[in-house]
């Protein structure tokens, strides 16, 4: 008998347990963006991502147990910022070369790319420049999760390149990738050199490495 008085109160003991996790949810959701807020704002302060995890909780006024309830460590924290950050980045590439000839779309993005991760330049936090270029080196593994949105754009954009028969022999996805490291790292090693290489000298090498000479002139 118990056992089917139980049985019938089912749906309003799951709708309790589901408003309970959900609330959970949501103030989870709340203190996380408060540390993501946090370190933005002392990266931009002291324009760098070399802060400490107090840091970051003093400026979030929460607490060091809080944050590492949420973060193993600072790297995590600046990982999810990092993807957060592109996928704003990318939302704003393409909105911005959404129309037009598939080959303009794509010099376009090169350059906005280009700027974003130059340092000094277009990103007003340097996470593109200086952390990336750390995740290149200590986690590749983490830099195709971090860059999907920006790869997903760019391969789209190339395919429809491939579509007018101007591509290369070789793979539009292989292609897409070799320009968005082309554009990504060479913006991040573009400093503290008599003559850095520029964004228009990167889009030319990426235009003739994907479209053969005779088909541009």
């Amino acid at each position: 008998m118990k056992v089917d008085e139980r049985a019938g109160d089912t749906v309003w003991r799951d709708r309790a347990i589901e408003r309970s996790t959900r609330n959970a949810r949501e103030r989870a959701a709340k203190r996380v963006q408060q540390f993501l807020d946090a370190a933005r704002d002392v990266i931009a302060a002291k324009a760098s991502t070399e802060f400490t995890v107090q840091e970051v909780v003093d400026q979030s006024k929460q607490s060091v147990r809080s944050f590492y309830q949420y973060f193993d460590s600072k790297h995590e924290l600046l990982l999810v910022l990092f993807e957060e950050e592109m996928g704003i980045a990318v939302a704003r590439i393409r909105e911005a070369t959404a129309d037009g000839d598939p080959l303009n779309r794509l010099e376009r993005v090169v350059l906005m790319l280009y700027d974003l991760c130059a340092p000094g330049r277009v990103s007003e936090q340097p996470l593109f420049a200086e952390f990336a270029q750390r995740l290149l080196v200590d986690h590749p593994e983490e830099v195709v999760a971090a860059y999907a949105p920006a790869t997903e754009y760019v391969a789209e954009i190339v395919e429809l390149i491939g579509k007018q028969g101007l591509l290369r022999e070789g793979r539009p996805r292989r292609l897409a990738a070799i320009v968005l490291q082309t554009a990504t790292v060479t913006a991040g090693r573009s400093t503290g050199v008599r003559q850095p290489i520029t964004g228009d000298e990167v889009w030319q090498f990426c235009l003739h490495a994907i479209v053969p000479d005779h088909k541009l002139s």
